[in-house]
């Protein structure tokens, strides 16, 4: 999809469609209908990803089950619910680039993130302090405010918030391994999201963990925004522990399961403190109900609870999807999505809206955002009831994702003119 240059017209779009070599995975989803019966444009997968055309028949299989055999489905089901969650282990792996043993599907985002820094952040009068982005997703700065609390400490002194420069949007790589450098001896923890929501802006996670690990510091991620858009390679970059959550790239369905890495160095570090729950316990006695707590090697060992079947259930559909596209096929298509959205906005030379995102490709995934200068929201709620769904971030930023799995240049090239005539009409 590259060795070329990009052309404004809309035959070049339809053109780039035809040659798309995974343009038939679009038919593997559903799309919001407008009024009219058309599919929505929808470029808000970084928000909540579309619904596999499959998703309903994974979760029929699981009730069929359960009505013919009900409490026997854990062992006797098609899929047998009690090692369900395996079914996606090695999908999940090859998705982060981990091993199987690194990762887990298990409870929420953010319920994950409290268990990891239940083991992993430990800290100490010397060592104590949180380092995240300014402007990380909220329900990260409450959870590591409130570890920080915990442990006895006052955000005020433990908490440092990476910050951009002056009339910047963005963090710069140097300035987040100058920080490192300087502080490591008193950070306890790095925490990154490693694609910052309200930007877009992807972090160089393999150097921040070389550079925190040569501090001293753990190293985790919010991969929220992540995974099933970037190419990561966790085993080979070494962080300590990753969290993220399916609902979004992933097409898992709101509320869907979430995910969990943690380093194969870690995987019988039997004296790390950890919360524990009956299904985080060796498996082979599980059942035996014994009083103490026998956890499971590697990432399996932090699950509290049985999952939702219905949820793994969404979650096969699309992840089945996912490893059939392969995700260096979809990084090379999103890589030239982004960058003809890219191409279109800039060729408008509109004055009244700037992409904050960052123009290297490294530095960014499907999403672009868009800072609108005035009215903003109205825009954004406009183009909604047009059936052109991106996603609103107050006060300015207006957030759209081409997603490879199921959006097209001609998608692009829509939204585009329907965004300009909006924001700049003189300019359409």
């Amino acid at each position: 999809m590259t060795g070329f240059e990009f052309q404004p017209s809309q035959d070049f779009a339809i053109a780039m469609d035809e040659r798309d070599p995974l343009k038939e995975f679009r038919k593997k989803f559903l799309f919001p209908q407008t009024k009219t019966g058309d599919d929505c444009i929808y470029l808000c997968g970084h928000s909540l990803g579309l619904q596999p055309r499959t998703a309903a028949a994974y979760i029929q299989q699981e009730l069929n089950d359960w009505a013919k055999l009900g409490v026997e489905g854990h062992f006797r089901a098609k899929n047998p619910w009690m090692p369900y969650h395996r079914l996606l282990a090695e999908q999940t792996a090859e998705l982060v680039g981990a091993k199987p043993l690194e990762v887990v599907v298990m409870n929420s985002l953010t319920v994950n993130l409290h268990l990891m820094m239940v083991s992993f952040y430990r800290p100490t009068v010397q060592r104590h302090k949180i380092i995240v982005e300014r402007g990380a997703f909220p329900s990260d700065q409450y959870a590591v405010k409130s570890q920080i609390r915990f442990h006895g400490f006052d955000p005020a002194t433990s908490l440092i918030e990476l910050t951009p420069l002056p009339g910047e949007s963005c963090l710069r790589d140097d300035e987040i391994a100058a920080l490192i450098e300087h502080s490591g001896e008193e950070i306890a923890l790095l925490m990154l999201g490693g694609v910052n929501y309200a930007t877009g802006q992807a972090f160089d996670m393999e150097r921040i963990t070389l550079t925190g690990h040569a501090k001293g510091c753990v190293v985790g991620f919010d991969l929220a925004h992540a995974v099933g858009n970037l190419r990561l390679k966790l085993h080979e970059w070494g962080p300590d522990f990753a969290v993220w959550c399916s609902y979004k790239y992933l097409n898992g369905g709101p509320g869907c399961v979430a995910g969990c890495f943690v380093h194969e160095r870690h995987a019988r570090a039997w004296d790390l403190p950890r919360f524990a729950g009956w299904w985080g316990h060796d498996e082979r006695s599980r059942f035996e109900m014994g009083p103490d707590f026998q956890p499971m090697s590697g990432a399996d060992g932090w699950q509290l609870s049985n999952p939702s079947i219905a949820s793994l259930a969404v979650l096969r559909a699309s992840m089945d999807i996912f490893s059939e596209a392969g995700m260096e096929r979809l990084r090379a298509k999103s890589v030239s999505l982004t960058g003809y959205l890219e191409f279109l906005l800039k060729h408008s030379a509109s004055s009244n809206f700037l992409i904050v995102t960052p123009p290297e490709t490294e530095r960014r995934g499907a999403q672009l955002s868009l800072r609108i200068l005035q009215n903003g929201r109205s825009l954004c709620d406009r183009l909604t009831h047009q059936g052109i769904l991106g996603d609103w971030r107050e006060p300015d930023l207006f957030r759209v994702a081409p997603v490879p799995l199921y959006n097209s240049y001609h998608d692009v090239f829509q939204f585009v003119r329907r965004f300009l005539s909006a924001v700049d009409p003189q300019i359409v």
